[in-house]
């Protein structure tokens, strides 16, 4: 079993909800060591006084934080901790906001929430069934691991789910950041309309395990490839940014394929048989309703490939 990374309560109004937290994903990220080129010697990194060079333990570090002209406010671990805000670790919800309401940019990491204990399950459950039925998410704040988060928290498939938020002050005006921006450059009326026409003809339903990491997987290959001496496949590259003259030509072009993006082999593998079935009903795929589920995958394949 997964063990908890935070635990606490809920608290709104007079209700509280004792309650422990949980990842709610995994990094699946490929991570190097570093080595010296043409040697196998590790690099190491070594927490070093830059006065006289000597390796210092972690535990005669402070921080320090500058205040200007090389000045630096020297702050210790313990100091921190006594002013840390929410040490009663408790997850204080302000109010309920409609889910909609919130601009995509502010999420930043999910995480699930359980009740502590067998005995808390008749109120974590009510909470999470009237934030269902109300689509509203209760807006709180917390502190974990010396940092005090914005959050949200709101019912997904029968548990609690919190997201931790971006402040307001976090994100930053594009209008500021971006040296390009398309002020003045209005399409035309033809050119809208066909590119109107090429994203509803790619229009398709939002199913998160059609999608796969294929870059980890190709460093993995890689890495094997590398460990038995196997030739190395270099993938084509990226295609060339496409003209102003011929934008239309690119967008008349793409509707006339009208295709879906294709299937990987992976996600096909993966698919139940109704979503192969459905998917050989798109590709007109012939006598589907009396193949197997293996042999609608194997038609689903060569129809894709043929299609790319």
């Amino acid at each position: 079993m997964a063990r908890s990374i935070w635990s606490g309560s809920i608290s709104f109004g007079l209700v509280t909800i004792p309650v422990a937290l949980f990842s709610a994903t995994d990094d699946h990220t490929v991570h190097f060591n570093q080595f010296e080129r043409g040697t196998s010697d590790r690099i190491r990194y070594q927490r070093v006084n830059e006065r006289t060079g000597k390796e210092v333990e972690y535990a005669d570090i402070v921080r320090g934080h500058e205040v200007g002209d090389g000045e630096y406010v020297l702050v210790e671990p313990d100091e921190l901790a006594a002013i840390a805000p929410g040490r009663s670790k408790s997850i204080e919800i302000t109010g309920f906001v409609d889910l909609d309401e919130i601009d995509p940019i502010h999420f930043q990491k999910t995480y699930w929430l359980a009740p502590a204990k067998e005995e808390y399950g008749r109120p974590y459950a009510l909470l999470t069934e009237a934030l269902a039925k109300t689509n509203r998410v209760g807006i709180a704040s917390f502190v974990m691991r010396g940092k005090q988060y914005l959050t949200d928290i709101r019912a997904d498939d029968g548990v609690l789910a919190l997201d931790t938020l971006y402040y307001a002050d976090e994100i930053r005006d594009p209008h500021d950041m971006l040296d390009t921006l398309p002020s003045g450059n209005r399409p035309h009326a033809n050119e809208l309309k066909m590119a109107t026409q090429l994203i509803e003809s790619m229009a398709m339903p939002w199913r998160p395990r059609d999608f796969r990491d294929t870059y980890t997987r190709k460093v993995n290959k890689l890495i094997q490839d590398k460990h038995k001496g196997r030739k190395i496949v270099v993938e084509a590259e990226p295609p060339e940014p496409t003209g102003t003259t011929d934008l239309l030509e690119a967008l008349r072009r793409s509707v006339e394929k009208g295709r879906r993006p294709a299937r990987s082999s992976s996600q096909v593998d993966d698919s139940s048989k109704a979503e192969l079935a459905e998917a050989a009903r798109e590709l007109g795929i012939k006598g589907r309703s009396k193949m197997s589920r293996d042999e609608l995958a194997s038609a689903v394949k060569r129809a894709t490939r043929k299609a790319s």
